[in-house]
């Protein structure tokens, strides 16, 4: 995807919620806070199965209740509409755990 595709992808994605996705170079980033540790770990592994569906992984990192996801597809160099559907998926399983 050029820059312009990119923005305007991240603009559709951020624009029905708060905290949002952040363009980094060539990746675009995220953190997610839960309540705890366990309601951090479910929700890496529901992301996860939607990971294995799209066959498209996050690099993240969980450190208790805060979760970093960093999107972007190697192979290609780059952002790619794998990440924004995977984001997007990230995102409704947000939705799903916020109380």
């Amino acid at each position: 995807m050029d820059q312009q595709e990119i923005e305007k992808q991240l603009q559709v994605l951020n624009s029905k919620i708060n905290n949002k996705w952040l363009l980094s170079n060539d990746r675009i980033t995220k953190e997610f806070k839960f309540r705890d540790f366990n309601e951090a770990l479910n929700f890496m592994v529901r992301v996860g199965r939607h990971a294995e569906d799209l066959d498209h992984h996050p690099e993240w990192c969980n450190v208790y209740d805060i979760v970093s996801i960093e999107l972007t597809t190697h192979s290609a160099g780059g952002i790619t509409e794998l990440d924004f559907s995977l984001a997007s998926r990230i995102e409704d399983e947000f939705i799903l755990a916020s109380p």
